[in-house]
């Protein structure tokens, strides 16, 4: 087996969202990478008797959103299926498709009592033969993700979408996507998937983390070669990170705001319908 070959390091940029902390690494909104941009919320402590977080209804078509709730709580409301609160370690998986209104916001128990609050969220992109799929969204709690100990125990893969080790994950991505988060111990490794040709991503939300013998410090995208077929990963210290290995999409990006499209016919297409009423 070849290891993966760092090709590249994309920090993260601070650009909060009012009083929400915000970083996100240079999103890839050009294709071929279905993995379009990360952003990173927190973590941060919020008072008793905090406002919302600064987020209202906002449309999606054409993507899908997983969000990781590192800590804290989040309510998510669409207008397609009833609320859902996830609690820290769950995540959400929403495939926008055909056209999707969506907020997620801060429960009422967390606003009335504060607490700490981390999240993460990633937009994947669906080829085009799925931008009209139906909408649908998943929520997980912490529990319901298998966690997988590997190297002695200095290693937990919490597997959410796609296979490792010889077990499933609880989400059958559409696009057959691999995604995980990886908590490594100091001096833990482990081997993660990555079949030849298909696309990485790879994003160190906390610790440090070592590619073949580089060091990647924390809140940092990793791009890798596409020879390889693993990924082999070593931490100095505490670390964790998100990991995803997805099919590459080969066709044209259009995007623009919350709408992620082939061609710009079918971007200005997705602004007219929204406007038009016909996310409902």
């Amino acid at each position: 087996m070849a290891d993966r070959k760092i090709l590249g390091r994309e920090p993260a940029q601070r650009e909060d969202i009012g009083d929400l902390i915000t970083r996100f690494p240079p999103p890839k909104l050009s294709g071929p990478s279905p993995f379009l941009l990360i952003a990173h919320h927190g973590p941060q402590v919020f008072l008793p008797n905090n406002v919302e977080l600064p987020f209202t209804a906002h449309p999606h078509r054409g993507f899908e959103t997983v969000t990781f709730v590192r800590r804290g709580q989040l309510l998510h409301e669409d207008n397609r299926s009833g609320p859902r609160v996830v609690n820290q370690g769950g995540v959400q998986w929403m495939t926008a498709g055909s056209g999707v209104i969506h907020n997620e916001s801060a429960p009422a128990d967390f606003r009335r009592t504060g607490g700490s609050l981390e999240l993460l969220q990633l937009w994947l992109n669906l080829p085009s033969r799925l931008k009209n799929t139906a909408p649908n969204y998943i929520g997980l709690e912490a529990e319901e993700i298998p966690a997988i100990s590997t190297d002695e125990g200095r290693a937990t893969v919490h597997l959410i979408a796609g296979a490792f080790d010889g077990h499933l994950g609880p989400i059958q991505s559409l696009t057959e996507v691999t995604l995980l988060v990886v908590d490594l111990k100091a001096e833990g490794s482990a081997t993660l998937p990555a079949p030849r040709g298909r696309d990485v991503f790879l994003y160190v939300v906390d610790g440090a983390l070592a590619v073949g013998g580089e060091i990647v410090e924390r809140h940092t995208r990793v791009e890798l070669d596409r020879t390889g077929d693993h990924v082999a990963v070593s931490a100095p210290e505490d670390t964790t990170i998100l990991f995803g290995c997805a099919d590459l999409i080969e066709e044209p990006v259009a995007a623009r705001g919350p709408f992620v499209m082939t061609t710009p016919d079918e971007l200005l297409q997705a602004v007219h319908d929204y406007q038009a009423g016909r996310f409902a």
